[in-house]
């Protein structure tokens, strides 16, 4: 072989191996520092409008965390890629598995230009685990090609169809209900072969106990018993599955891996996307995206139900009326609030040329938390993963136990919804109850039965920094466990939704209403 020969061998080879390298990062050589993308597992998702959000940095693409992820962050991200805007922000892994995670505790104002514009803490400082991870659902322009209809009757199992065009990608179809079923007059012939009755048969497997397992379904039409993906299925739908089951409460979701046989690779993943309100009485109530492509690492979900014994958090809305009022303060005097997040993105531009001239207006009012449930709250997370604040000298054993946002008249949040960590503690309880709970120490955290924990008006962060939006009529909104991490009797207390009337000199709160999250 001749000398030249070979090294045209050896250049081909360094360039056969650079073009895969970079494929594996993701065309690096294309992407510039700071740029967005949208991901699905391993496949780009960017030009469909959703999935999880990674950024590039230093010739590689990372994952976001989903901590103090909103819709400020994802509006900045879906007019970044092009979209008309944001239809929903995503927590805990919705799309499945991301990369390694670059960026943690985002917080913006909705009107940067990029992620790189925000506040956050730095590159890879983090404290978050891999399935903590941020996503969007974009709005797209609107479709040309007409919207499918219904017909009228039914198909030889008794079920709706849906007529869609033949030439519709996945991320056309809304999401529907289980009770319809949908075939293609094109290319996607075969991909709803699943038909569902109106009533889905459930069953729990291989559990402990009988109140616990993997979740599978019954497919009439095929006749077999399958999984339901564990993508997106959180505590609601966990309260609709333990309800159908014929147990009072659902308490956790687990991955089924925990409840898995020797065979479990044969048995066939049947619904993807579960989304449920937790209060059906059968899983063909719950609604559900059709999609072309597996479940995301093949998960499948498990459940653990209870009869009676679960906590339920409820807000004192009387207080929150009460104790609504404005403050202005110097932002010499907020280093502290700053390091938490706790002011709008506009203070920390101030705050980096000079702090000691401006003020903040801020909307203050205390949150008090009463359990009227059967059993003790506590914390998400185990105690050696709480989390020190320095600047309130206590742990926070939960990274995100409410959301406070002020709305206007259109359902827009206005002022940066703030989302608080709270130190839980028994600050009051009646008559009967002892006090357990208590922060100082480092002692154990919660809130037991008959007990009450209080945040004052007055204690750092207990607010929402009004500064930048003009006196009016508003909607303010307090949310307690809102992500709905841990399990209670009932979600239908854990929000009041309270009339704001906000003028040059005062705030008044009135009017306030239960709801969800």
């Amino acid at each position: 072989m001749s000398l030249r020969w070979r090294i045209v061998q050896i250049i081909s080879t360094v360039a056969v191996t650079r073009c895969l390298y970079c494929a594996f990062l993701g065309s690096a050589d294309a992407a510039k520092e700071g740029e967005l993308r949208l991901s699905i597992g391993t496949r780009i998702t960017t030009h469909e409008g959703q999935g999880h959000v990674e950024v590039y940095h230093k010739n590689q693409w990372g994952s976001i965390c989903d901590d103090e992820w909103d819709e400020a962050e994802g509006r900045v991200v879906c007019r970044k890629l092009g979209f008309k805007g944001i239809d929903v922000v995503t927590y805990d892994g919705e799309f499945g598995a991301g990369r390694q995670i670059f960026m943690d505790d985002l917080y913006c104002s909705g009107s940067e230009e990029t992620l790189t514009e925000c506040h956050f803490p730095g590159w890879q400082v983090h404290d978050c685990e891999p399935t903590e991870l941020a996503g969007v659902r974009c709005i797209r322009e609107e479709e040309t090609t007409p919207r499918p209809f219904v017909e009228v009757g039914k198909n030889d199992v008794g079920i709706s169809i849906v007529d869609l065009p033949p030439d519709k990608p996945q991320d056309f179809f809304e999401p529907l209900r289980l009770k319809e079923t949908y075939r293609s007059n094109g290319g996607l012939v075969g991909l709803f072969k699943r038909l569902f009755p109106t009533d889905l048969r459930i069953r729990l497997r291989n559990g402990r106990t009988l109140m616990e397992g993997r979740v599978e379904v019954y497919d009439e039409r095929q006749k077999l018993w399958g999984l339901i993906c564990a993508d997106g299925f959180g505590m609601l739908e966990t309260m609709s599955v333990c309800r159908q089951a014929g147990f009072a409460y659902g308490q956790q979701s687990v991955r089924g891996s925990a409840f898995a046989t020797v065979n479990i690779s044969s048995v066939p993943i049947l619904i993807v996307g579960l989304k449920c309100n937790g209060d059906e009485q059968n899983l063909a109530d719950c609604r559900y995206t059709p999609v072309i492509d597996t479940c995301p690492d093949n998960s499948f979900v498990g459940v653990v139900c209870a009869e009676v014994e679960l906590p339920d958090l409820v807000i004192d809305k009387d207080e929150l009326e009460r104790s609504t009022y404005l403050e202005d303060r110097q932002l010499t005097f907020l280093t502290c609030a700053m390091e938490e997040n706790c002011l709008s993105s506009s203070a920390y531009e101030i705050a980096d040329h000079d702090r000691f001239y401006f003020s903040r207006r801020l909307l203050r009012f205390t949150t008090r938390v009463a359990n009227t449930g059967s059993i003790s709250f506590r914390p998400f997370l185990p105690k050696d993963q709480w989390i020190w604040h320095a600047c309130h000298q206590h742990y926070h054993s939960m990274e995100v136990f409410a959301h406070y946002d002020v709305v206007n008249a259109t359902g827009q949040k206005v002022a940066e919804g703030h989302k608080a960590s709270f130190c839980l503690e028994d600050n009051f309880c009646d008559q009967t109850t002892t006090q357990v709970y208590a922060c100082a120490n480092y002692g154990d955290q919660g809130i037991s039965v008959g007990c009450v924990d209080t945040y004052l008006h007055n204690i750092d962060c207990q607010w929402v920094d009004v500064t930048d939006i003009p006196v009016g009529n508003y909607t303010f909104k307090v949310k307690i466990n809102p992500d709905y991490k841990l399990a209670e009797a009932t979600f239908d207390n854990n929000a009041a939704s309270c009339e704001l009337i906000y003028t040059e000199q005062y705030a008044a709160v009135r009017n306030c209403l239960y709801e969800r999250p």
